[in-house]
């Protein structure tokens, strides 16, 4: 198979789509005094000023150093300005925080990008700028967002359909196809720019190196640079190239001195004002575009055809769709391989497009946290306020590489508990980069020399769940499973890795040093009462029932990776008996906090609540019931006697401590009550207390939503929970979609919607569960029926709720479109499928970021077939045993 035999090499991966879909209002593009991000790169001044740590553009694909980036620009005629940026709201402009005001697809790539394709749909009457900003700003927080399609722009199917397709004939030799198809039944022109330039690295003092590009005619740019590949990028049937300089226009924004006659937005004066001083007339410089002035009649189509090359060709065109064909269909073959087991071709649709949009969402990153302190030799210093707003404390993170986004127009910065769950789904199409993205982040240019990872840049000493140990096993057991071979040097070096990690947690959140750990929000942003990252007023604390949850998971996930690492090297026996007792502590301390031996297992509630400890240590519950009290199911193991029997010492160890610390060994599931086959459980549940917790999990009328867990009871709809502390009064409402907060800002919310990292962990600990326990063991499912499931049962079932979301109905509609039904019926938008941030918990609708195929991404891993073809024809009528898939 072709496209697997491309996978080895990894040359083949070094042109791709990892162009930002924004740049401007990132912190590593903000040198202001006070930190404003937002504000001292904004999408009115990225036209015209040249970017110091990246590059933006429209489906645009570069190199994995981004020395060179090829992007398409459009212009109807009417437009204030070239299209050759996404739009969008900033934090402070939306609502619900930053917001991008366009639609566009991700419909396919292959892991190495030998085929992609994407669709942008592009007004043909002037983009409401204007009017989504002011629009936007009038609304408060309890109305939805005001979108593009609100501003009735589409009504009368006024629109292009711009498909753009990359097919590769080798590494360096690029085909772009682009099929622009008029929607409307008007007559309407578009001007189409086809626009390569180099990134400006000759400006900030350290290579003076400038590379060129010039044409001696129409139909090709030249590309001359000592360290590129690519020599020509050829166009088919244009009228001219338009050449200026990746130069900032000082004179338009800063009313001082270019240092270029031909500036970035040259370009787009010359094509918006006519001006002909603005490009360069002897045809070179270090930005060109191929000018494209069309005319469509009604409902008419026409494709473009160009290509970047690294060969002289004389007939750039001749072997165009052979070439553009034969992707196509290998990438079909590709993904027909991957989806055998796949029953409908809605779900094969589904999950195609979740892999495209991760794959889309490949970025390359870079940021030098020490270069961005002290500003570059041949520019101004920052001011030295900068040094105290955020990030000083980083000066050893240097990152350039390409990197999973959460969403490149949202979130064009990585977030590492995000990326931990982004490579669950990419490990099945490609599992090499799932492991090389888990292994970045615990380089020493990443993690801190503390042990700490870094969490995402607006403040990279933030806390998030530590979830990197749970994607890394995973990972490797996914690896060995499609290879045949584990891979246990990238296992051991993780492990080795994340031992610095654990002990940062163990050093820096345990606050008392009771195995009680404090990690604040812990990327779950408002589900809190309050804000659980500020200091209380009079001394109290938080004790974090999923803090100290995640910290005994990650202890788990590590004594299972000893474990492993053990089968093959006796050393690990060791390690994997620390974190056996780790756990041991950890889950003592969950029930026996201080000498009141205070619990966050609520008896009388039989739920797991965070805690306020007084100075005088004194607990008192904060009975609100979220999410936070399910994280503890998420601590599980299951361990069979054959793995034990080939561990002596490990076996050895374990037996005196359960023998000699009985109070510790009867918090352990009951470890010597053997479950079904011989297997062991460690988790912080006994039966009782996961049935307890399961019973409001899976009731209607508080977490179990027709799509999935609720991050809140829904209980607090109209009961909101409220909290009188220090005289302050606090209250929490169910609020299913947009965040009716500020606590945090943005449009995250986390009291009441579905989010899919919570919801996959649930599924998998279900399935953990079973393993140990018989079928018999059942659960009343829904809450309330009267039916009883088992535990597998149960997280199939969960699973189909999160499919539902974007699968047709009976109706023919896909939840996730609820808002607007012309998504649900309209031929050119019901099968384009958008996987947001996170989901209404009523509705299914989705609402946040809408192109967080990251996480969300999740889906192509939940509508995989648990065992596949192979596993089937090994054996019929027996279930794989412990497959890891």
């Amino acid at each position: 198979m072709k496209e697997k035999e491309r996978l080895s090499d990894v040359t083949w991966k070094k042109w791709g789509p990892y162009v930002s879909n924004r740049e401007w209002g990132l912190v590593r593009e903000d040198y202001s005094a006070e930190g404003d991000a937002w504000n001292y790169t904004n999408h009115d001044i990225a036209e015209a000023k040249t970017y110091r740590w990246g590059e933006e553009g429209i489906c645009g694909i570069c190199d994995d150093l981004q020395k060179l980036v090829f992007s398409v620009g459009f212009w109807n005629k009417k437009d204030k300005m070239v299209k050759e940026r996404f739009f969008g709201l900033s934090n402070g402009q939306g609502n619900h925080g930053e917001d991008v005001k366009e639609y566009f697809y991700y419909l396919d790539s292959t892991p190495t990008h030998s085929y992609m394709k994407m669709l942008y749909k592009y007004p043909q009457n002037a983009f409401p700028y204007e009017d989504l900003i002011k629009t936007n700003a009038e609304r408060g927080k309890e109305y939805p967002e005001y979108e593009l399609i609100d501003t009735g722009i589409f009504d009368q199917n006024e629109y292009f359909d711009i498909f753009i397709e990359y097919a590769k004939e080798s590494q360096s030799d690029i085909l772009v196809k682009l099929t622009v198809v008029n929607k409307s039944e008007q007559e309407a022109p578009l001007i189409i720019l086809p626009t390569v330039w180099f990134r400006n690295t000759w400006n900030w003092g350290y290579n003076n190196y400038k590379p060129q590009m010039n044409a001696e005619n129409s139909d090709c740019i030249t590309i001359n640079h000592h360290d590129l590949e690519i020599k020509n990028v050829y166009a088919k049937n244009v009228q001219k190239v338009l050449f200026c300089d990746n130069e900032t226009n000082n004179e338009r924004l800063y009313q001082s001195q270019n240092q270029s006659k031909y500036t970035k937005d040259g370009i787009n004066d010359f094509i918006i004002n006519g001006n002909s001083q603005s490009v360069n007339p002897k045809d070179f410089g270090t930005k060109a575009s191929f000018l494209i002035d069309e005319n469509f009649n009604p409902k008419e189509t026409k494709t473009f055809e160009f290509r970047l090359s690294d060969q002289d060709l004389k007939q750039p065109f001749q072997d165009f769709e052979e070439i553009l064909d034969s992707r196509q269909k290998e990438a079909d073959e590709f993904y027909a391989d991957i989806q055998c087991g796949i029953k409908t071709e809605d779900e094969k649709l589904v999950q195609r497009q979740a892999f495209a949009g991760m794959l889309w969402n490949k970025m390359f990153y870079h940021y030098n946290v020490e270069r961005w302190l002290k500003g570059d030799p041949s520019q101004v210093p920052p001011p030295k306020s900068r040094e105290h707003i955020r990030n000083s404390e980083w000066k050893h993170l240097n990152n350039e590489h390409i990197i999973s986004m959460p969403d490149k127009w949202e979130y064009p910065w990585y977030a590492t508990w995000d990326l931990a769950f982004h490579t669950i789904s990419f490990s099945l199409i490609d599992p090499d980069f799932a492991k090389h993205q888990l292994k970045l982040f615990l380089f020493e240019w990443y993690m801190h020399p503390n042990g700490q990872l870094p969490a995402y840049e607006w403040d990279f000493s933030d806390v998030n769940p530590p979830v990197h140990a749970w994607a890394a096993f995973r990972v490797f057991k996914i690896d060995e499973y499609l290879k045949g071979n584990p891979d246990l040097q990238f296992l051991e070096s993780a492990f080795q890795k994340l031992l610095m990690n654990f002990t940062w947690w163990v050093n820096k959140k345990d606050n008392n040093g009771n195995n009680i750990f404090e990690g604040g929000f812990l990327g779950l942003d408002n589900i809190g009462v309050f804000d659980r990252n500020m200091p209380l007023p009079n001394g109290e604390h938080l004790e974090q029932s999923d803090g100290t949850s995640w910290m005994a998971m990650f202890a788990l996930n590590m004594m299972r990776i000893a474990l492993e690492l053990a089968l093959y090297n006796n050393v690990y026996e060791e390690m994997a008996m620390k974190f056996f007792e780790h756990f041991l502590a950890i889950a003592n301390s969950l029930d026996n906090m201080g000498e009141e031996c205070f619990s966050l297992w609520d008896e009388e509630d039989e739920f797991f609540y965070d805690a306020i400890a007084s100075s005088d240590g004194d607990h008192m519950y904060l009975k609100l019931r979220t999410i936070v009290g399910l994280i503890p199911m998420f601590a599980v193991e299951v361990i069979d006697d054959e793995m034990i029997e080939k561990l002596p010492n490990f076996k050895k160890r374990m037996k005196w401590v359960l023998e000699n610390k009985p109070e510790l060994a009867s918090l352990v599931s009951h470890w010597e009550v053997k479950g079904d086959e011989s297997k062991h459980l460690l988790s912080l549940l006994r039966g009782h207390r996961l049935k307890r917790l399961l019973s409001r999990m899976l009731d209607p009328d508080q977490f179990l939503s027709e799509f999935g867990i609720r991050a809140l009871s829904k209980e607090y709809d109209e009961n909101p929970f409220t909290l009188n502390l220090n005289g302050t009064d606090y209250k929490v409402k169910y609020t299913p979609a947009e965040s009716d907060s500020g606590l945090f800002g943005g449009n995250s919310n986390w009291r009441g919607p579905i989010w899919f990292p919570i919801n996959f962990l649930i599924i998998e600990s279900l399935q953990r569960f079973f393993f140990y326990y018989s079928p018999d063991f059942l659960v009343e499912y829904p809450t309330g029926s009267g039916n009883y499931s088992n535990l597998d049962e149960i997280a199939e079932a969960l699973s189909r709720r999160l499919s539902s979301l974007f699968l047709k109905d009976e109706h023919g509609n896909r939840p996730f479109n609820s808002q607007y039904p012309r998504f649900q019926t309209d031929p050119d938008f019901k099968d384009y499928i958008l996987f947001y941030e996170y989901f209404h918990g009523d509705t299914g609708r989705g609402v946040g970021a809408s192109h967080q195929t990251g996480w969300t991404g999740l889906i192509a891993k939940i509508l995989m077939p648990r065992f596949s073809r192979k596993n089937i024809a090994e054996s019929e009528t027996e279930t794989p045993k412990n497959v890891e898939f």
